[in-house]
């Protein structure tokens, strides 16, 4: 009986963990800097971090505000921030969900031509080779301060996120539903149109709730170049070294995230196939050798 040694992910994974510490060790001259940097972090989170300043949710004095007592808090710049990030989130996800969506059809090798995903899958590269922070930084230059700045940042580098995201979900999809496609005779529009969306739908609609999620996190961060949300708020508390409030701004965005998380998990566990009948491998078959 023949046998030969099988190759396992854990393997591969233990390897690149090896050398990642090689590398890490070469890269760093001076490890009792990592113990300074403790030490250092334990003067400053209790001289200037702890407590976190709750006037964050203080109602502003300018504008006045006019809602009730019980809810003042929804003029409070964390709220106008929080708020601002969400709305940046969901129209960049919605846009870039709308301009995605074509353009991975055309990426997708087995809907389109290999030309034309070539092209496609060139500028999906472009558009996600720079992170959003940097797209940011180009718009607020262009257009100015601002959310608008924001969506635009957001949406440009989620379309090349999700793009791909998307093409791969299309060509890993069932290939006889294509194949019958074929066999009937419909177009590249049809085929699109009546089988691969429909039967690629449940990743679809998954990856944009994740690309929300996604988006929200990055959101926080794109307004300390000014393109709106509540890193605008974080920015301007880090110029006057008010740190204190910097701690509470960012742990009212980890309990809004956190919340988001929680939901969107439960939202995409509706559209997720039911893989249960599958038997999922052990961690013991994935890092143990075996023969075969």
């Amino acid at each position: 009986m023949n046998s030969k040694l099988r190759i396992y992910p854990g393997h591969i994974f233990a390897a690149l963990l090896i050398l990642a510490f090689v590398v890490m060790g070469r890269s760093i001259d001076d490890w009792g800097r990592l113990s300074n940097g403790f030490d250092n972090f334990v003067g400053f989170f209790h001289e200037q971090l702890w407590p976190p300043d709750w006037s964050v949710l203080d109602p502003r004095v300018y504008p006045e505000c006019t809602a009730s007592k019980n809810l003042d808090f929804t003029c409070s710049t964390a709220w106008i921030g929080m708020v601002e990030t969400l709305q940046i989130a969901f129209v960049s996800t919605m846009l870039a969900m709308t301009i995605s969506l074509p353009m991975a059809l055309l990426a997708a090798r087995n809907v389109g031509t290999v030309q034309t995903a070539l092209v496609t899958r060139f500028f999906l590269a472009a558009f996600r080779s720079l992170p959003a922070l940097i797209w940011a930084i180009f718009f607020v230059i262009l257009i100015g301060l601002g959310a608008i700045s924001g969506i635009f940042a957001m949406t440009i580098y989620s379309v090349g996120y999700l793009g791909k995201l998307q093409y791969e979900a299309i060509e890993g999809m069932n290939s006889l539903p294509l194949e019958a496609a074929d066999a009937a005779g419909l177009s590249r529009f049809e085929k699109a149109l009546h089988v691969v969306i429909p039967e690629s739908a449940n990743d679809l609609i998954s990856q944009a709730i994740f690309m929300f999620e996604y988006n929200v996190r990055h959101g926080s961060v794109i307004g300390i170049v000014g393109a709106g949300g509540i890193g605008y708020y974080i920015d301007r508390s880090l110029f006057f070294l008010s740190y204190d409030e910097v701690l509470a701004y960012l742990i009212i965005v980890f309990v809004a995230v956190i919340t988001i998380d929680i939901i969107s998990a439960y939202a995409r566990s509706f559209f997720n196939d039911d893989r249960n009948a599958v038997r999922k491998p052990s961690w013991k078959s994935v890092f143990i050798p075996c023969y075969e």
